[in-house]
C-alpha cells in the first residue's frame, strides 16, 4: 500500500505499530480509515482514490 500511496501522491507513508489488528490511515491529524471501525482492510485503490480526493 505505501508504493501505490508514493506512486499516486508522491507521498510517503510509514507505519506506526500499535497491537490488535488496529489499521489506521490518517492524512494530517485527520482519520481517513479505521479497520478498527469497519472489520477491514480497505481496498487499495479506493483508498488512493480518497486520499487523491483530499
Amino acid at each position: 500500500m505505501a508504493a501505490k500511496i508514493k506512486d499516486a501522491l508522491g507521498a510517503e507513508s510509514f507505519l506506526i505499530e500499535g497491537a490488535g489488528g488496529i489499521f489506521d490511515v490518517n492524512v494530517n491529524g485527520k482519520l481517513v480509515y479505521s479497520k478498527h471501525e469497519t472489520g477491514d482492510f480497505p481496498n487499495e485503490d479506493a483508498l488512493v482514490d480518497e486520499l487523491q480526493a483530499l
